[in-house]
């Protein structure tokens, strides 16, 4: 039995060029053709220890560059350990998005290499993906859903794992994969290298880690659920009933120019989308009811700019890689407020500045309260549009002060 210890925390340099985190002459000719000028913190704090065999427990929000950090250094090694075609690496990923951008960057950083790769997930036919398998991968990129449906009819066997990475390991856990990742974890050799990150560490990712990882080396680029500097954040007082007026309000700004907006269904999601479409505002909707044909000409909609305005739920939304999106806004608050973090977390990438809008009705007071006491931070009002709601949020909780105690007077 293999005692696990508890997280080192590792202090490392914050080394500032690709040459100098030992990748080999080939891959630095991949950085340089993607245009990659510096990494990231996450890929400069973490790629040395990956390439030194290290457990790692990454915790940085979305936008942060965290698949390059493992992208690179695993391609690194699988070439100087050259193996028969057989699974080495399996990435398990919580949304179909997500898994397949992941399997892009190994598909843009391993074209001078003979390594072969290949992503599987649901919502699609999955004969070709079965093809992919029997032609042989190096690298597995999927979602846990799909993965074990091809274990259980034997296509997929992970006897020789080298590498596992956990990538969104919060979302997977908020979407109810946390069961089917134990058992997928279950069925990996112990000798192999595993690699965890997430955006947030709640209680029980922590635990998941403790039980599979040893010894890892922790990096936190970010402190938790601290929102990005760079994102203006305001929040409207509205009526729930005049929240789609204010909202054509804010579109007709010109600077909205690329639009995520997020609500709670993905009934209102379509809906909405529906309605601005009517109103001369191209929109798409994306969420987890759409084929996944749909959701792909969705996104390629408003990664072209052919619809300026992608209306989403907080589980589509997750692990989309979107550049420009120049304001998110929260047409509803959303339940977690740790999503608050995720959602506002679409804009102000690459270095660029970003707008995050919050609407919030009376019935959301608490949603907002609990929203500024994860982030440390009031956000301010914006009380000058013509939808103002006249109530008001909840004040921060204050302790309580003591009264005073009041004398007694004595009876007679």
């Amino acid at each position: 039995m293999v005692v696990r210890s508890p997280h080192p925390i590792v202090k490392t340099q914050n080394l500032m060029t690709f040459q100098s985190l030992n990748l080999n002459a080939s891959l630095l000719g991949m950085v340089e053709r993607a245009d990659y000028t510096a990494p990231t913190p996450i890929q400069s704090r973490t790629i040395p220890h990956i390439l030194d065999g290290r457990d790692i427990v990454g915790c940085a929000q979305t936008g942060t560059g965290k698949t390059a950090a493992f992208v690179l250094p695993i391609i690194q090694m699988l070439e100087s350990n050259p193996d028969k075609r057989s699974i080495r690496v399996l990435v398990l990923a919580p949304t179909r998005e997500l898994a397949a951008q992941i399997d892009e960057e190994f598909d843009k950083f391993s074209q001078r290499s003979r390594l072969r790769h290949a992503v599987i997930f649901g919502g699609v036919g999955q004969q070709p993906q079965v093809d992919a398998i029997r032609r042989g991968v190096d690298i597995l990129v999927a979602t846990p859903g799909r993965l074990l449906d091809l274990m259980n009819q034997r296509i997929v066997r992970l006897k020789r794992i080298e590498f596992l990475v956990l990538d969104e390991a919060d979302r997977m856990l908020d979407m109810g994969f946390i069961h089917d990742v134990k058992r997928i974890i279950s069925t990996l050799p112990d000798k192999r290298q595993t690699l965890l990150f997430s955006a947030t560490m709640p209680q029980a990712i922590q635990d998941l880690s403790r039980s599979i990882l040893i010894k890892p080396v922790k990096v936190e680029v970010d402190p938790q659920s601290t929102t990005v500097d760079k994102v203006a954040q305001s929040v409207f007082f509205v009526e729930r009933t005049d929240k789609r007026k204010l909202l054509k309000q804010v579109l007709a700004d010109s600077t909205a120019e690329r639009v995520l907006i997020f609500t709670r269904t993905k009934h209102r999601a379509n809906n909405l989308s529906k309605q601005l479409s009517r109103a001369r505002f191209p929109a798409e909707a994306i969420h987890g009811d759409k084929s996944q044909g749909a959701r792909m000409r969705a996104l390629a909609n408003f990664k072209s700019g052919r619809a300026a305005i992608l209306v989403a739920t907080d589980i589509a939304a997750r692990g989309l890689d979107i550049d420009a999106v120049t304001h998110v806004i929260n047409f509803d608050l959303p339940d977690i407020p740790e999503s608050y973090v995720h959602r506002i977390g679409r804009t102000a990438r690459a270095g660029a500045r970003g707008i995050a809008y919050s609407f919030c009705d009376v019935d959301e007071r608490g949603l907002l309260k609990d929203i500024e006491k994860l982030i440390r931070q009031r956000i301010p009002v914006v009380s000058d549009h013509a939808y103002v709601s006249e109530f008001k949020a909840p004040p921060p909780s204050l302790p309580r002060r003591s009264e005073p105690r009041r004398s007694r007077r004595r009876r007679r």
